[in-house]
């Protein structure tokens, strides 16, 4: 069950990255930087999750 709580906790996080990378589309100037870097943190979520959904 560990794994699951896991994989929810770390589906929870990509979601709210998902939610802050369109908040951040929205503005007018919208921050580069700041939308490459949700984009990595996002990205590394989901290989997270891939990688635990394999092993489950």
């Amino acid at each position: 069950m560990a794994i699951e709580d896991r994989l929810g906790t770390l589906e929870d996080r990509h979601e709210a990255l998902d939610e802050m990378i369109r908040t951040e589309l929205s503005r007018p100037g919208s921050d580069d930087l700041q939308l490459a870097t949700l984009k990595r943190q996002k990205l590394a979520l989901k290989d997270q999750i891939e990688s635990l959904r394999r092993i489950h």
